[in-house]
């Protein structure tokens, strides 16, 4: 380095001092050179053979021990120099010279000392003047160290490597790393801020997912291929076993064996197995060995009982210095024991995330190459889970009971509640909420039975655990003492075996949570092995050339020769002997009837077939769009997509949502088809991507993108497509039938043939006119309209979307979005981080837990606390009255034991042992199912009520989450939590207060013992808590680009992204482990000075033991000393569940929030309507105001009508207009901003909403149906009889069809009315309207959903069964409403017209035209 050969003068400063170079040379040469010059007279002593050697004395054996370990020192200092020159390299030559330098000179020093023997002056003038110059020459380097010190701090000097380059663990030193000490800097900084994940260190490039799986991956291989083979040998021996060994049925040898091979290696026959868990060793075995020497030294420790300390007590004439040697000795042990504990389960720990990065990137990468065949066996949904299934879980004892019962019932409720809030508009419709949230507290008491009869199983267990100890313990001391009278329990016999029966406590606590991993982790292993083993994708019968220009011979761009391709390799061929040529830059169609094999040939194209035979010859480079468009959540620039672009909030970099659930079917085609164009390859596959979108958005993108004159005229386009308009552009048509090539050439080559093409077009030509035909009427004359804002009128999305553009814009810069795969590491922190805004919260509100101790009856939170209480007290007494016991060991010596006293003994030491259970036992589950019943029930009420507003704008998964995951920690996470956090806190009391009563000194030492304690814990809590955070936001990436690989997986390698892929998943992964890998170092951070805590506690009491010798009797001081041993993993535990606790309470919180949002009106009110209202209908506007939320614009502006008794109205406008605002407004699904409704003289704002929304009907847009009954879905309260239901089936023409069904009424409908076509639905959706009967009848009318036919049934039904009713259409078609009374039409929120249809069709105003572009000229000619 510089600072070696600086000529700079280091003095002509204010800081002077002397360069680096002259500190190594000149001031460590100086007294060496006069060293070397002046020893060997030294040693001449030794060599007169006559004189006489003086005898040891300790200052010369001080001094020789002395001189040793300078050597030592030197030596130290010669390998640290080489370890240096390995890392970095580079290294002075003087720094490899000075110690060798030194080594000598005190070898030498060693020589002189034993040579000074022979001499009466013992000492040696040159070894004075030397060590003297040494010294004076040593203080100028070390003034230079120290100021260097100073200047950079002690901990500045770690961070002068840049932050979060690495671990801080790579330059530990050896105390720092056993201590973890240099963690310190971590809880420090998220003690003062909260954590990002740039502030958490990178990984060791050791510790990277790209290096672990690089040696997973090469075990993986060799073990595999040995698996492989002895599962063909397997094979052979079963086929020799089942038959004849030379001719199986005949066959000769040869052909048996083809057989076999085909047979032993298909994925369903058999897989290799067993070789993961020795790939898994032979990857990790120095982790593993590490871990096991360190669990040994440990358990070895753990039993130095306190024996001799008791002893020592109990014997008089013993001396103090032993006792404080075994009160040094103790300390120790508890040192070195929690030392290699720590490192034990750091090790594991991490070994555990080890293995768990290596086994997702192996998933992943095999999810990427699998073939057809393994893809089918495992669903997305398993690959998903066997990526999930080694992920480490917190296993409750709870999972042990297996409470499949529960689980049930669990699924159930989630499943009914998700229903419920899909359809919540309907049940607020209807006024439903009452009767489904009956049928959700009924599955709730189910549950929580199950709950308690699960408490009562789990009470038994808590009752034998807690008594475990005790009974052991009376057991053995009963035996002892009951099976000869000589045998006196002592104290020293009785503590010690206390002390270890202690230690089984832990191990036995954890048997059944071992069994219960060991059996998930068998079972993941299996399935595991059976898809890493299975096969991959054969892409040999495709050859692709992917530098374009290189045209093979023929100058084809693609060119199939006799290609048979099929699904699976056995399987039928799914397209058959095609032999094709497509010449470069031509556009070619591909055209047949459903299942004639269009996609398979795209499919075959791209190798995700298996080839049967024949070959594919591709010329240069794929683009490929999917029928089904596969958006993954990424920044998108847009092809036709503009105007798509300014509705959405951000523009082109709108984050897409996981599988583009924020955009249309049409406009997620439109971003798969950009992406292609954007790729900018030689040869497109185009699988129908114009089938999603309108028909005018199809043509231009087929004039401005696929066409003759579009962006990609140049390139080779493959187009299968159904859409027949664009034929006559193509240069060249393929039609395809039952999987071959049936004809091909030009549109009117094909046309002239007669063939299957022309019969075609005939079938399907007619199809799309009338198709095209219903569009215009129902969109009106388009042509002025950008077609891509044409996407289908009534578009939920795009609406949303515009109204919330404005918000959106606003909130953007405050909420990140989680879900990114942009692809740098960067910009995956960036939206990390972004997700993390939410998150990171202050620390959980004291109220939390006053909130849910009041939920559990502040009168049953007393009772548990003192049961705890009760429990302690009677482990205390135990203990004490075994103190007492032993001491009659001293009492009664050389005497007979009074058998009375014996008996009277074993009785109350089993009695108290039984008390504890008892104790422990009453307080264990009776608390969790008062707070259970009461939260959920609030929640369930609030969220039943709350505005359609608030469902509007709150995700549904986000409240479907507070009722599973959240309900779910109150119910069973939290009690248990509670209940670790009470027993240690209670337990660790105990302790501490048998430790004062043996020796009152130590309640000295509790304060700053107490005060290090809180300090440690405060800072931890908050540091771990946003690990925790951290983790689960970076986890969930790595799902959800999982499950988009998987489910794009034909896309991905049609472009060839496999890398990139793979790249990506590394980094999320390294991400999130880094995260988990911080935390779980946190953890023993913390754990390790909690143990020296312990540790403390146990010295000082054994200490203070010593010192108080002579007034303690032997039992005091061994209950004392095992209490103090236990106490060491207690506090660990005691944090341990205060963080759990503390994570878990935040359940607490969130399900309150959503107990206190705001309420719509009451659903009765005092103020009731007469018996009868509505009797007329007649409804009245009067300056009708609305808004959708108070921050935004009016969406009815002052609206005044009248509309009469029994009159029919129509409604009409075009999207936006207000028409089904205006709904919302009769139902009060939406509060006025001004002005009222009054219908039959009642002012509607002045009632309650049920006995409104009960008097009127609506038949919805969108048929909602609830899983259930046939008749529940009719009617859920039960109000009429079944003549009244099945009259009303007739009316909605359903009576013949339930009339078929087997169980008629009692039918089950599926989720969301699955099993009836949409018709039905509608029609049950009359049916209810018809069962009602009110004398006002709202009809948004559902056009998208229903055919010409069930809309003709629906109106012909309506006019005749509510004649003498009050209808308001809200028309989509006009031709629905040309016979209403009135028709009202509105614009921007305002009725612009009101009147008859015929009126309004000579006024020439916005009604006639909507009429004229409809193709209605007269309201004569509706004909329906």
């Amino acid at each position: 380095p510089d600072e070696f050969v600086s000529n700079d003068s280091y003095l002509a400063r204010p800081d002077a001092d002397l360069p680096v170079c002259f500190q190594q040379t000149v001031l460590v040469w100086v007294p060496l050179g006069f060293f070397w010059i002046l020893a060997p007279w030294q040693l001449l002593p030794m060599c007169k053979s006559k004189a006489k050697k003086s005898s040891l004395t300790i200052l010369y054996i001080i001094k020789q021990v002395l001189t040793a370990l300078l050597v030592l020192a030197a030596v130290a200092e010669l390998a640290l120099t080489s370890v240096d020159d390995a890392e970095q390299g580079g290294v002075p030559a003087v720094l490899y010279t000075n110690p060798s330098l030194y080594i000598a000179t005190w070898m030498m020093v060693l020589l002189i000392h034993e040579a000074r023997r022979f001499c009466l002056p013992r000492d040696s003038g040159v070894l004075f003047c030397f060590l003297t110059l040494s010294l004076l020459c040593g203080i100028l380097p070390f003034q230079s160290l120290v100021r260097k010190a100073l200047q950079v701090g002690f901990y500045r000097k770690l961070c002068a490597s840049p932050w979060s380059c690495s671990v801080p663990k790579v330059t530990a030193s050896f105390l720092s790393s056993i201590t973890f000490e240099w963690y310190s800097r971590m809880v420090y900084k998220g003690y003062r801020k909260p954590l990002e994940i740039e502030d958490v260190w990178e990984l060791k490039d050791k510790d990277k997912t790209k290096a672990l799986y690089t040696a997973f991956e090469k075990n993986m291989k060799t073990e595999m291929k040995k698996a492989r083979t002895k599962l063909e040998k397997r094979e052979r021996k079963r086929r020799r076993r089942e038959g004849d060994p030379d001719h199986v049925n005949g066959m000769s040898k040869a052909q048996s064996q083809d057989i076999l091979v085909q047979e032993g290696l298909r994925p369903s026959q058999g897989y290799p197995r067993g070789w993961l868990l020795n790939t898994l060793a032979k990857t990790f075995k120095q982790n593993l060995l590490l871990a096991v020497a360190f669990k040994v030294v440990h358990d070895a420790l753990l039993l130095s009982p306190p024996g001799l300390l008791i002893a020592f007590v109990s014997d008089e004439d013993s001396f103090a210095w032993q006792g404080y040697l075994y009160a040094i000795l103790l300390f120790l042990t508890a040192l070195v024991q929690s030392i290699c504990l720590q490192q034990h389960f750091s090790l594991c720990f991490q070994l555990g995330i080890n293995v768990r990065a290596s086994l997702i990137a192996a998933i992943y990468k095999k999810s990427l190459t699998m073939s057809g065949a393994t893809r089918k066996e495992s669903t997305v949904g398993e690959t998903g889970e066997s990526h999930v299934s080694w992920m480490p879980r917190e296993l409750g004892p709870s999972v042990l009971a297996g409470i499949e019962k529960n689980m049930k019932n669990k699924d159930e409720r989630m499943k009914i509640m998700t229903e419920i809030l899909n359809g919540i508009k309907i049940l607020k419709l209807f006024a439903w909420e009452p009767s489904f949230e009956k049928r959700v507290t009924d599955i709730r008491a189910r549950e929580l039975k199950n709950l308690v009869n699960f408490g009562y199983l789990q009470s038994v267990s808590v009752f034998v655990f807690t008594c475990a100890p005790s009974l052991v313990s009376l057991a053995s001391f009963g035996v002892y003492v009951l099976v000869d009278e000589n045998n006196i329990l002592d104290a020293q016999k009785a503590f010690t075996a206390i002390s270890l029966f202690n230690v089984l406590r832990f191990p036995l606590a954890m048997l059944p949570m071992v069994i219960s991993s060991m059996v998930q982790t068998n079972v993941s292993t299996v399935r595991l092995e059976r898809y890493l083993s299975g096969g991959d994708l054969d892409t040999s019968a495709i050859h692709q050339n992917h530098i374009a220009g290189h045209f093979s011979l023929t100058g084809n761009a693609v060119s199939f020769s006799e290609a048979t391709f099929a699904w699976e390799q056995d399987g039928n061929a799914a397209i058959r002997d095609v032999t094709l040529d497509i010449t470069p830059g031509s556009l070619v169609a591909v055209v047949g009837p459903v299942g004639s094999g269009k996609s398979s040939l795209v499919s075959a194209m791209l190798g995700e077939m298996e080839n049967i035979k024949g070959h594919i010859n591709i010329q240069g480079s794929l683009a490929y769009v999917p029928q089904q468009a596969w958006i993954q959540n990424q920044v998108i620039k847009a092809c036709a997509l503009l105007p798509d672009l300014k509705l959405l909030p951000a523009g082109d970099q709108t984050e897409i949502g996981e599988k583009g659930i924020n955009l249309s079917g049409g406009q997620k085609q439109r971003v798969s088809l950009a992406r292609a164009v954007y790729s900018d390859a030689d040869i497109y596959i185009l699988d129908d991507p114009l089938s999603a979108v309108d028909a005018h958005v199809a043509k231009y993108l087929f004039e401005q993108v696929l066409g003759p004159k579009g962006l990609l005229q140049k390139k080779t386009r493959i187009l299968v497509t159904h859409s027949i308009s664009f034929l006559p552009e193509v240069d060249n048509i393929v039609v395809l039938a039952g999987g071959a090539v049936s004809e091909h050439g030009s549109y009117n080559t094909l046309l002239a043939n007669k063939g299957a093409f022309s019969q075609f077009l005939n079938l399907y030509g007619n199809q799309e006119e009338d198709v095209s035909e219903e569009k215009t009427a129902g969109t009106g004359n388009t042509g002025d309209i950008d077609p891509c804002l044409e996407e289908r009128s009534d578009d939920a999305v795009t609406m949303t979307l515009r109204r919330e553009a404005s918000i959106h814009r606003r909130n953007l810069s405050r909420r990140g979005t989680l879900w990114a795969a942009r692809w740098s590491p960067k910009a995956v922190l960036g939206v990390i981080a972004c997700s993390l805004m939410g998150s990171t919260g202050p620390q959980v509100k004291f109220s939390m837990y006053v909130r849910y101790l009041r939920a559990v009856g502040w009168c049953l939170s007393f009772w548990i606390v003192m049961g705890y209480v009760g429990q302690n007290v009677a482990y205390v007494g135990s203990n004490l009255w075994l103190s007492d016991w032993t001491d009659d060991s001293v009492r009664y010596l050389n005497q007979t034991y009074p058998t009375h006293l014996r008996d009277l003994r074993i009785g109350v030491y089993g009695a108290l042992g039984v008390a504890q259970g008892e104790c422990g036992d009453s307080s264990s589950h009776s608390p969790r199912l008062c707070a259970s019943r009461i939260m959920h029930q609030q929640l369930l009420s609030n969220i039943l009520r709350v505005p359609m507003s608030f469902f509007d704008t709150t995700p549904i998964g986000r409240i479907v989450n507070r009722f599973a995951k959240d309900i779910f920690t109150v119910d069973e996470t939290i009690p248990m939590s509670f209940r670790s956090w009470l027993s240690c806190f209670m337990g660790i009391i105990s302790t501490l207060v048998v430790i004062c009563l043996a020796t009152p000194f130590f309640a000295i030492v509790i304060v700053p013992l107490g005060i290090f304690y809180y300090f440690v814990l405060r800072f931890y809590i908050s540091t771990s808590r946003q690990l925790r955070r951290l983790d689960s936001v970076t986890r969930s990436p790595i799902y959800s680009h999982f499950g988009e690989t998987v489910s794009g997986l034909s896309v991905i390698r049609a472009y060839g992204h496999q890398e990139r892929f793979l790249k990506h998943n590394e980094i999320i992964m390294d991400i999130n482990q880094k995260s988990v890998y911080s935390w779980i170092i946190s953890n023993r951070w913390l754990a390790i000075r909690l143990e020296f805590v312990g540790s403390l506690v146990v010295f000082f009491s054994a200490l203070l033991a010593v010192i108080a010798k002579s007034t303690l009797e032997g039992g005091i001081v061994g209950l004392s000393v095992s209490s103090a041993l236990n106490v060491t993993q207690t506090l660990n535990w005691l944090v341990r569940t205060s963080s759990e606790l503390e994570t878990n309470i935040v359940a607490v919180e969130r399900v309150h929030e959503y107990m206190k949002v705001k309420n719509e009106a009451p659903w009765v009110t005092k103020n009731r309507p007469p018996r009868g209202w509505p009797s007329r209908g007649e409804i009245q506007f009067i300056d009708y105001k609305v808004r959708y939320r108070p921050e935004l614009d009016l969406v009815l502006q002052g609206i005044t009508c009248n509309i009469g008794s029994t009159e029919k109205i129509g409604v009409v406008g075009r999207t936006g207009a207000g028409k089904s605002s205006l709904t919302n407004c009769l139902f009060r699904v939406l509060e006025a901003a001004g002005g009222k409704i009054i219908i039959d003289d009642v002012d509607i704002a002045t009632i309650g909403l049920h006995d409104l929304r009960n008097n009127l009907t609506i038949i919805p847009q969108d048929p909602v149906l609830f899983t259930g009954t046939l008749r529940m879905n009719l009617d859920p309260f039960d109000q009429y009889s079944d003549e009244e239901v099945w009259k009303a089936l007739e009316l909605a023409h359903l009576k013949t069809y339930v009339q078929g069904l087997p169980e008629g009424l009692l039918h089950l409908v599926s989720e969301g009315g699955e099993n009836l076509s949409v018709g039905q639905r509608q029609l049950v959706c009359l049916a209810r309207a018809l069962l009602r009967k009110a004398k006002i009848l709202i009809l948004d009318e559902a056009t998208a959903a229903v055919d010409l036919e069930t809309d003709n049934l629906i109106q012909t039904t309506i006019r005749s069964e509510f004649a003498d009713c009050t209808v308001l259409t809200i028309a989509h078609r006009l031709h629905t409403i040309m016979d209403s009374n009135r028709v009202m039409v509105l614009h921007a929120g305002q009725i612009v017209e009101f009147d008859s249809p015929e009126e309004l069709l000579k006024k020439q105003g916005v009604f006639s035209g909507m009429a004229k572009d409809a193709g209605i000229t007269s309201a004569e000619s509706t004909a329906l």
